[in-house]
């Protein structure tokens, strides 16, 4: 996987909701059989929180949703509904950038992995998926 960070734009269907993201232009992104992620269809990568940078405009049309343990926290555009980011129950300490709304020219590779979200806790456990919020010098060897 190549590990050459950028800088990815995105943001929501109309806009309203814009960001920037350091990651690699090679991404594992994980698609989620929960409830949620299932029905919204969503497939997202994963980010220190660090990495991330809301545009400060966006802030005034955002909504967030919670359920079940309320570590989650899904967040999306008050105007058009998308989700094109959110706080995963996975990784409290970053932040889950729904792939498809990567502005284009930057995501050269897309890597998808399944997350059981249904299991949360069993795959949780077995996927390691926790460490991918983790700055790349805190990261285990």
């Amino acid at each position: 996987m190549e590990s050459e960070i950028t800088v990815h734009s995105g943001g929501c269907h109309c806009k309203r909701v814009r960001w920037r993201v350091r990651a690699a232009k090679s991404v594992v992104a994980w698609q989620c059989n929960c409830s949620d992620c299932s029905m919204r269809g969503n497939t997202h990568f994963i980010v220190p929180s660090q990495e991330f940078e809301l545009n400060e405009d966006s802030k005034q049309f955002l909504t967030t949703y919670t359920y079940g343990t309320h570590t989650a926290k899904h967040i999306f555009c008050k105007v058009c509904g998308i989700t094109s980011f959110y706080i995963p129950r996975s990784n409290p300490d970053g932040i889950a950038v729904t792939y498809k709304c990567v502005d284009t020219g930057t995501l050269n590779h897309v890597e998808i992995k399944s997350f059981d979200g249904i299991n949360w806790e069993s795959s949780f456990d077995k996927m390691g998926i926790s460490s991918c919020s983790k700055m790349v010098a805190e990261k285990p060897e």
